[in-house]
């Protein structure tokens, strides 16, 4: 499920990531590309998504993505590859 997924959580107001999936609480999944980043900022998801009133502070989360980019999602199988179990059509 959390395959090529960055778990995200709230921490003194501020968006945190958390790449080994070991803070405590409730977390929210984001996909390592900037436009989800983006997406959910401007959809407010965060705050919805973590139960935390207010705004939080990205700066973190964005430069960790920044860093790691599509490198930091585990390899999935691509469709049409032997042994994926994805149908192609």
């Amino acid at each position: 499920m959390a395959d090529g997924l960055l778990r995200v959580v709230a921490v003194n107001g501020a968006l945190v990531p958390d790449p080994r999936r070991r803070f405590p609480g409730r977390g929210a999944w984001l996909h390592f590309a900037p436009e989800c980043l983006d997406r959910a900022e401007r959809r407010s998801a965060f705050p919805r998504a973590l139960r935390v009133p207010g705004p939080l502070d990205p700066a973190a989360v964005r430069g960790h993505i920044g860093a790691v980019g599509t490198n930091g999602a585990r390899e999935t199988p691509r469709s049409g590859t032997p042994g994926s179990k994805v149908d192609p059509s």
